[in-house]
């Protein structure tokens, strides 16, 4: 990888996400060598994917180049590959430009979306995971409209405006509300020759309400909220077949459409080579113990979506989103610093400072610890949030012009197809691939 011999201990960091950037700022000019691997060069701000994907925002604002993260860092490295297996007898990460040592292992790959087994599914339907993902379900929309303006065919236009959201989550919530606030504000002016009072937002729920992970009284006002925008949502269903057409489910229910948004879960992103003892096969996650060192390993941690730290409070590990991978990313980096000069380190103890999720304009959700709140001030405050969060100065003024722009003009510029995509791609690739 043509990484300089160095005298100081080697870290390797497997990740450029919210874990891996927040731990290497904590090891930024800390007598150590370190060396981050990605396969791509920027950071993904993931909990805006879903306003990529409807045109809200240009892919460039909520991304950031990694490199421009550590270039002020001292003997910091980045390599541009995806790593293929860990040597841990050796201390060897093997990637796809080579082999390198390591002293200490870190690995943050993260989550990937889950299809729970369901190969059909995962070839058919569309994952949002990564800006290339959301790029190919904004071009995908688009031209779906594009193609039942031309089409005479009705069920065949029926099914091409036709939106099928699996999984009530954040991410699904989020989606249907932007969807329907393009139906509502500017399809019916793009499309003027379609019925666009046709065109239908489905929320398939698997569990008997959306936004689960959250309190009972931000779902019941999520739920409203997506109501009284159009949304349909259909609890206690499960999707058990789509063929590219048909929505097939566990009940008499069926779906014709061409476009299915598949958000019901994620599961770790393994990187092989950890003994079998190590993983949580079920959900594809690694074990860790309070200082995210993995189990069987003292050189070795993991953190953020991949590792499991079960404990009392959080029997199954800690949740699959950003608050956890960051605090624990920021915490690694100041323990391995104590592990290398053999002082003490400081166990884990997630914060959880409340989660969120808006519906659209003036509606969103928020849960903090001592509070449940929604409407008008809850979407300021997941705002102000998401604007904070984000990395660069430039992202945070771009983003906040958007979404100034969008709300006066009630506008969303960014629908344009930069990438057409065909769905025969997933014949060749899987959707985590594209």
């Amino acid at each position: 990888m043509n990484i300089p011999n160095s005298a100081l201990p080697r870290i390797v960091i497997i990740g450029g996400g919210f874990a891996g950037i927040a731990l290497a700022r904590q090891l930024k000019n800390k007598n150590v060598q370190v060396v981050l691997l990605d396969k791509h060069n920027y950071h993904t701000f993931q909990p805006l994917l879903y306003q990529v994907a409807t045109g809200g925002l240009e892919a460039g604002s909520i991304a950031y180049p990694i490199r421009k993260v550590i270039q002020e860092y001292g003997d910091f490295y980045f390599r541009l590959t995806s790593v293929e297996e860990i040597d841990t007898k050796n201390q060897k990460v093997i990637a796809e430009i080579g082999e390198l040592h390591y002293d200490y292992l870190i690995i943050a790959t993260g989550s990937k979306t889950n299809y729970f087994g369901n190969k059909e599914i995962e070839r058919n339907s569309m994952g949002m995971k990564t800006i290339p993902q959301s790029l190919n379900i904004r071009s995908l929309i688009l031209e779906n409209f594009e193609q039942a303006v031309l089409t005479t065919d009705v069920a065949e236009r029926n099914s091409l405006i036709n939106f099928v959201l699996v999984g009530g989550g954040p991410t699904g919530v989020e989606l249907a509300g932007a969807l329907a606030e393009m139906k509502k504000a500017i399809l019916q002016k793009d499309y003027p020759d379609l019925d666009i009072d046709k065109m239908e937002i489905n929320l398939i729920q698997s569990g008997d309400r959306i936004l689960n992970t959250m309190s009972e009284k931000s779902s019941i006002a999520a739920e409203k909220f997506l109501h009284s925008l159009g949304v349909k949502i259909w609890k206690n269903v499960r999707v058990t077949n789509y063929d590219g057409r048909t929505i097939l489910t566990n009940s008499d229910l069926t779906f014709e459409t061409a476009t299915v948004i598949w958000t019901a879960g994620v599961h770790g992103a393994i990187v092989a080579g950890l003994d079998a003892k190590s993983l949580v096969e079920r959900v594809d996650r690694i074990r860790v113990n309070e200082y995210n060192q993995v189990i069987g390993y003292n050189n070795i941690f993991a953190v953020g979506d991949i590792a499991s730290m079960e404990t009392e409070k959080y029997p199954e590990g800690h949740p699959m989103m950003a608050q956890p991978a960051m605090q624990q990313g920021e915490l690694l980096g100041e323990n391995i610093v104590k592990l290398i000069r053999k002082q003490p380190m400081e166990a884990f103890e997630y914060n959880d400072k409340g989660s969120m999720a808006t519906i659209g304009r003036n509606k969103a959700v928020v849960d903090l610890p001592k509070y449940h709140f929604s409407g008008v001030f809850a979407w300021f405050v997941w705002m102000f949030v998401h604007l904070f969060s984000l990395i660069g100065f430039k992202n945070k003024a771009v983003v906040f012009l958007n979404w100034v722009y969008n709300y006066i003009r009630f506008d969303r510029e960014g629908r344009l197809i930069i990438r057409p995509f065909k769905k025969k791609s997933f014949t060749t690739f899987t959707s985590d691939e594209l």
